[in-house]
């Protein structure tokens, strides 16, 4: 895998986290596969690369400046955006291959104690930790960059001008805090027109622009995202979220139903909306339109990788699931165990989803003003 040259690594911390004079010391956070048979290549890469981060940045620490790097490392947890385990390891030789060599490879440490004694964060996880590092990190006053599924391929997007992307999601942000709702069409296969109304009131937008100036904050990089929660229907008033959302999962298109900003039923012949059906009736939570969030990069000239992080940055993207450490209602709480915990983006761009078009976005306000904002999957406000 190749990777960042030691000054590349310093000059990314030191852009992605404006200095404060308290930072003091900054962790790389990965997780070890419990079962080493769902392990897989591109996981032994990624903790690989987390151990050459650790070396390189230590060795260069005086120039950010910090006084420590650590390496911490700790038991996966199953799926993306479930809360981390109680405790983790502080490595001071050899990676681990295993969480059963975790005793043996570090210091056990409890959680907390890590985010206490520990100012900034950079996950290059295989799953997730966005969701749990921004509720920590709002505890503790701490700043993490999350990275899960990180990729060599990805470093184009780590040299591009942020500065351009920040303008780009900003103007996103404000336009969708303004927004009552949002009209997504979408066309299956050149001919089947669909749509949802996404209930946007009672919601402000977020920025995502891959740095983080502001203590308590934690999301992805590479970045350059704006997104918004749906209205859940806390306020004592049903969500108007509702809709058919259509999803191409391994090339078969489900048809999902939503209501009150729920998919309630997965529509189709084919096994993947057979999961999808079964996963719903399971785990009602799941179904919770989680997200509604517009990525920027594919303007900068970013193709998808397969990889989530990466990908979802590149346009139109509906996350299922959890959503209160984006500022909704549904949390881990809502799910049958820590393992079931979910937050999944669906992204609309052609190379992912090849079968669906989104053929337009219309902003909505309450006294009755409409904004365009995507146009045959291109945005028509830059």
């Amino acid at each position: 895998m190749t990777t960042l040259a030691a000054d590349e690594l310093v000059s990314l911390v030191s852009s992605v986290f404006p200095r404060f004079e308290t930072d003091k010391a900054l962790a790389i956070l990965v997780d070890v596969p419990r079962e080493t048979e769902r392990d897989n290549p591109d996981w032994r890469e990624r903790r690989r690369l987390a151990h050459e981060w650790h070396a390189l940045l230590d060795a260069r620490k005086a120039e950010i400046p910090l006084d420590e790097v650590k390496l911490v490392a700790y038991a996966d947890v199953g799926s993306n955006n479930a809360d981390l385990p109680a405790e983790a390891f502080l490595i001071d030789g050899t990676m681990p291959g295993s969480a059963a060599e975790l005793e043996r490879a570090g210091q056990r440490v409890p959680f907390e104690r890590i985010f206490a004694e520990t100012q900034l964060f950079l996950a290059p996880t295989e799953f997730s930790t966005t969701a749990p590092l921004k509720v920590a990190a709002r505890r503790f006053r701490f700043r993490a960059a999350t990275m899960p599924g990180f990729a060599a391929s990805m470093i184009p997007a780590l040299r591009i001008d942020y500065g351009e992307v920040a303008r780009r999601v900003e103007t996103l942000q404000a336009r969708l805090s303004q927004a009552d709702h949002a009209l997504v069409s979408f066309l299956v296969d050149g001919r089947d027109g669909y749509g949802v109304h996404f209930d946007l009131r009672h919601r402000s937008a977020h920025a995502s622009s891959g740095r983080f100036p502001d203590a308590g904050t934690a999301g992805n990089l590479p970045s350059g995202e704006a997104y918004i929660v749906p209205y859940e229907g806390e306020k004592g008033e049903p969500s108007r979220t509702a809709g058919t959302l259509p999803v191409e999962i391994d090339g078969e298109v489900v048809l999902f139903a939503i209501q009150a900003n729920r998919a309630v039923d997965a529509a189709g012949h084919g096994p993947q909306a057979q999961a999808e059906r079964a996963h719903l009736a399971k785990e009602p939570a799941y179904g919770n339109m989680a997200e509604l969030g517009f990525g920027v990069l594919a303007d900068f000239g970013l193709e998808p990788i397969g990889e989530i992080l990466l990908d979802e940055k590149l346009g139109l993207h509906v996350a299922f699931g959890r959503s209160e450490h984006f500022g909704g209602i549904v949390g881990p709480g809502d799910f049958s165990t820590p393992a079931a915990v979910i937050h999944l983006d669906r992204i609309y761009i052609p190379r992912v989803m090849p079968r669906i078009a989104v053929r337009e976005v219309e902003l909505g306000h309450a006294d009755g003003r409409r904004e365009t904002v995507m146009a045959n999957g291109a945005y028509t406000i830059f």
